[in-house]
């Protein structure tokens, strides 16, 4: 009995530190989360993971990746916010990292702050900074890690919810990915997002 005992007292201990190890990894992603400020946008309908929303213009700072892959990409952007620019100014990291493309042209952008104003040129020249039209766009929240597999999958979700409700889509989509690679696969927010056609 009193082994019996001793073997519970370590399975519960061992399901207390499982849990708070948990509850702390998944507050580190809130407050990693929170600690950047998102792109913004206004939520005109909600189902569940499904959103439209409707994005005002938006700056971003884009790249190429190489053959899929980052290549170096998120290094260069994070250079060109951290004062790899004209003005050797310093601009906050924000919410998410979009990718985009095909294989052959993927892109890589962040999103600038509204507050920057006029935003300065790259130093780099594999950097480019442009703007995007606003608009309404259907969005699929998603977990777990990145690979071509999984963005497949959750596209095909995304076309079949928007047309199911009559939704054209207007562009190729865009990936956004919310967290940093530490984060636990389960505990990370991605999106895929579709400009809806109107």
């Amino acid at each position: 009995m009193f082994a019996y005992s001793g073997r519970m007292g370590k399975l519960i201990s061992l399901f207390a530190i499982l849990v708070i190890g948990v509850l702390l990894a998944f507050a580190g992603c809130q407050a990693s989360r929170s600690g950047y400020k998102s792109a913004p946008y206004v939520i005109v309908r909600s189902e569940g993971d499904f959103e439209l929303r409707d994005y005002p213009e938006l700056m971003l700072a884009e790249t190429t990746m190489k053959e899929g892959g980052s290549g170096g990409s998120f290094n260069r952007l994070f250079r060109f916010i951290t004062g790899g620019n004209r003005e050797k100014q310093k601009i906050s990291m924000t919410t998410p990292v979009f990718m985009s493309g095909s294989q052959s042209d993927d892109t890589m952008a962040f999103v600038m702050p509204a507050d920057v104003g006029n935003v300065p040129q790259p130093t780099d020249g594999s950097v480019t900074v442009r703007g995007v039209p606003g608009g309404r766009f259907a969005v699929l929240r998603f977990s777990g890690s990145r690979s071509p597999a999984q963005e497949s999958q959750q596209l095909e979700k995304l076309k079949a919810w928007m047309a199911a409700r009559g939704l054209g889509s207007a562009s190729t989509p865009v990936y956004a990915y919310f967290d940093p690679p530490w984060t636990p696969p389960m505990l990370r927010r991605n999106e895929v997002m579709l400009r809806v056609a109107r």
